[in-house]
Parts: structure tokens; sequence; C-alpha cells
């Protein structure tokens, strides 16, 4: 207060609490890759993070799946590049050959798996060739945004391999220069077994990413075989060569020249109507007698066709064979919400997923788990009774004890954030012992608050942790002339019980 010049009475307040530390949020997310737009009422959100809450917020400003479209082809398509399928008893496969993009299919497994806000990073639509600079381009834009806590590249894995590498080595970068920020990563190629005569996915995915910065990232094998595209959203018009399927369908029918059996009769005029409503796909709008004609020629070639019924479940197939990272991004979010960060998001069930890619036994985990290099890989594996389930909480940095687990990795990232943020408003207070004891309280409410809640390990907040500040302890005279203030903060974070040794040994007949 100013100086007491008039006589009188006058009220001195002063502050008895230090400020209190407001807990960060752990599980926001943040997806970048192509959409059918990125537009807010005219406005574009091209290469703009955005935040969302909801997949039909996702579906106002971004839209709605991409249009696959599919190839029946009797050339052998390259396994190591892209999973097909043989059709059963012919020569001939299905391959996808246009509007590959996994990054709505990964919005539904994230908000599908407990997922909530997040941020969306367009990079181009669905009319764009998938492109390593722009989805570097587009993590690159996070920077500006300080909320996302993990960084989610669905459309890295369309790439090539060495291109998706790049990709994925951007991600890693850019959240050890934010140091509040996780990603999660997959396989390149993940649908494979790992003894596909292609090569090992997981041996060539270590070999490629490097050293730098794994502690900030986890990576998950193999992929998923999920539930969100349904049989309504496969009709004949997701097949491009529709004259193949035509013969395809001529050919199992066995349709007689002769005219005068009606069931043939009017078989030859559904393929007939199939033929011609191929040159009418490239039309924008459809009136509603020419969509309803459509939906009806699909589900009368659903009836009189087992093959078309064949073709249509293998691309349905195909669809839903998805890598990881949107489903994990989900998990992440609903363990923290439910149990805390400090969860290992692992011995979880996914949901909106029928099995794993690739089945993987105990045997086969040990080196995914424990390598010497230390790139674990977290598997998700299905289990009698159980389901398909996260069997996994490993960063790629396995061999370090500072950092080998998810959850110790994520809890410190929320504790400095945190804790951080509140020390900014006591920059340029003054460097004595007022500010040391506020900042020293301010911290230990905080940790004692995460302590209760089961966030540190120990028996009391003194096993949990400790705050020390002050001259002589944490500083010098010097640093105190520089104008610095150091703050030691050590902290037991929980690890998980990974392995569980139960003993067991006869004793001696007692009674």
């Amino acid at each position: 207060m100013g100086a007491m010049k008039t006589p009188g009475v006058y009220i001195v307040e002063k502050s008895a609490f230090p400020n209190s530390v407001v807990e960060v949020g752990t599980a926001i997310p943040a997806f970048i890759g192509y959409t059918a737009k990125a537009d807010n009422k005219g406005k574009t959100l091209r290469n703009k993070p955005w935040r969302i809450t909801s997949m039909a917020e996702y579906l106002s400003y971004f839209g709605g799946a991409p249009v696959p479209l599919f190839d029946i082809t009797e050339e052998q398509p390259n396994a190591a590049d892209d999973p097909f399928y043989n059709l059963q008893g012919k020569d001939q496969y299905i391959v996808q050959t246009g509007g590959r993009y996994f990054l709505y299919y990964s919005m539904l497994l994230f908000f599908q798996n407990g997922g909530g806000p997040c941020y969306i990073v367009s990079v181009g639509n669905y009319k764009d060739k998938i492109e390593a600079p722009s989805l570097i381009a587009g993590i690159g834009e996070l920077i500006r945004e300080q909320e996302p806590t993990m960084v989610v590249v669905p459309d890295a894995v369309l790439l090539d391999d060495a291109n998706c590498i790049s990709v994925q080595q951007a991600a890693l970068a850019h959240c050890n220069k934010m140091k509040n920020r996780f990603s999660i990563l997959d396989v390149w190629g993940g649908f494979k077994d790992r003894q596909d005569p292609s090569g090992d996915c997981v041996d060539a995915f270590r070999d490629a990413l490097g050293i730098n910065y794994l502690d900030f990232s986890a990576a998950y094998y193999p992929w998923i075989n999920t539930t969100v595209v349904q049989d309504k959203d496969i009709t004949f018009e997701n097949i491009a060569n529709r004259d193949v399927l035509c013969n395809c369908l001529r050919d199992e029918l066995k349709l007689p020249d002769a005219t005068d059996d009606k069931t043939p009769a009017k078989i030859r005029q559904q393929i007939a109507a199939l033929d011609a409503v191929e040159e009418e796909t490239e039309e924008k709008d459809l009136s509603d007698d020419d969509a309803a004609a459509r939906v009806l020629l699909n589900k009368s070639l659903i009836v009189m066709s087992p093959l078309y019924n064949t073709i249509l479940k293998d691309i349905k197939n195909l669809l839903n064979l998805l890598p990881p990272s949107g489903a994990m991004a989900g998990i992440y979010t609903m363990v923290d919400s439910t149990r805390g960060v400090w969860k290992a998001p692992a011995n979880v069930s996914l949901a909106s997923v029928v099995s794993p890619a690739v089945n993987i036994t105990h045997d086969d985990q040990e080196d995914l788990n424990v390598t010497t290099q230390g790139k674990s890989i977290n598997a998700i594996r299905s289990f009698i009774g159980e389901g398909t389930l996260v069997w996994g909480a490993r960063t790629l940095d396995g061999n370090s004890l500072d950092w080998r687990y998810i959850n110790v990795r994520r809890t410190m990232i929320m504790l400095e954030e945190s804790i951080k943020l509140a020390t900014k408003a006591y920059v340029f207070e003054p460097n004595d012992a007022n500010t040391w004891v506020t900042v020293k309280s301010m911290i230990r409410n905080f940790l004692t608050g995460i302590w209760k809640r089961g966030g540190l390990a120990g028996a009391s907040p003194e096993d949990a942790f400790s705050v020390s500040v002050g001259l002589n302890e944490t500083m010098t005279p010097e640093d105190i002339l520089e104008g610095i203030m150091r703050v030691t903060v050590l902290v037991a974070i929980s690890r998980p019980a990974e392995f569980i040794e139960i003993t067991f040994q006869q004793q001696m007949q007692k009674s």
C-alpha cells in the first residue's frame, strides 16, 4: 500500500495461501491426416489444428468417409504393400485401388474406445495423394498448440516404408521438442505375420526408426480387424471394374442362352442393369429414383448371388483392417479418465475389434517386449473368453529404467507441465525466502493430492516425493545474482507389475 499520510485506519490484506497447481489434461490427442473437407462455415481449416469433442463435430467440420474403390484382377498383388483377398475357387484377387485413407476410420475407433476432446489437422482431401512432406508439415503446425498431449498419424502407414518412417521420426522429434506430448506409432505392414516371405515388419521398423527420442513414443503390433465398416456401407458402387464383376456373376450363375426360363431371365435383367449403371457413377448428384434403384439392385444381387456376397464381405474385411493407433488413443483417454494417467494403458479390451490381424502367442511376444536394442513393441493379443486385449505397456525406450513404461513417461509429462504452468506466476517475483516457501508449499500441496489419488508410490507423502528450494540448498549466491531460482522435485512414480511371480513349494504334513 502507499505511504500513510492522513490519520485513520488502514486495511491491509495479505495472501495466506500459495497458488494452487492445476493438473493439465493428459489425454488430448492430435490426429494428422486426410479428410473429406476442412471447412468451418466457409473458412478453410486445412493445416490448422482444430479442436473437436465428438464424431458429430468431426463430420460437421471434416466430412465423412472416403469412397473406397476396388478392382477384381487376375494379377496377384504385391503382398508386401497392401492386404488383398483371393476369391474362393478363382484365380482372381480383390485389391483396393482408390479411396484408401485411415484417418476417418481411426476417429471412429478413437471415440468407440472412450475418446473425448481431440485436435484434427487436415493436410489434404481425398483427391490428394498421401505425401510425407504434407503429414510432416501437419505435425509442425502443432507447435503453436499447448493443449495436445498425444500425436497420432494413422495415414503414415499408407506411404511406402521409408516415407512412413520419416513421418514417424518427425513425430518423435516434435514430441521431444515440446516435452509435453507422446506419440503413438503403428508398425508399417503390421497386418503381416513376422514370418511373411516379404520380410519381418517388426525388425524392419526397429532397424529404420533410429535411436533418438524413443522415450516419447510407443508402438503397437499387429493391426486389428474391426467392425467400424458395416455391410450397409459396401455396394457394387465400390467396385471400379464392374465389367469384370458382371462376367464373374454370369460365370457363377451359368446363365443359359434361352430366355424362356423366368428366373434366369430376371437374373440377366439384374446383371444388365448392373452393366448399365456403370456409366452413371461419375455423376455427382443422383435423383431419388436413381438412388432407390441402386439400393434395390444391390439387394437383388445379394439375394441371387453367393459370389457377390463373398466379394462384398471381402471388401468389408479389407476396409476393417486398420492400424491400432486410433483405438489406442481412445484407450489412453479412457484409462486416464477412469484410473488416472499413472495407470498403465494395458490389460484393457479393445471395443469394435474382432481380433488382431496376427495371432501372437506367449513365446512370440518375448522378442516384441524385451530386446537387446530396447525397442519394445506392445502386443495386441486375443485371449480365450476375454477378447482382444492390449498386452504391453512399454515405450520404445524399453531398456531405460527411467522411461521404460508408458505411464511413467506420461505421468512425468503431466507433473512437469502442471508445475511449470503454475510456477510461471512467480517469474520476476523477489528471489528470496518468502517466494521460496510459497513455491515449495504450492508444489507440495499438488504432489500430496496426486499421492492421495494413487499417482505416486509410498506409504506417506515423505516417501512419495520431496521438494527442495533455497540458498545453499539448490542455489548458490551466484545463481541469485543471475536471477535464477532452482527448484528440485523428486517423485516416486508407481510402475506396473509387468511380471508377477508366484512361488509354490510343498511343506511337511502338520496334522
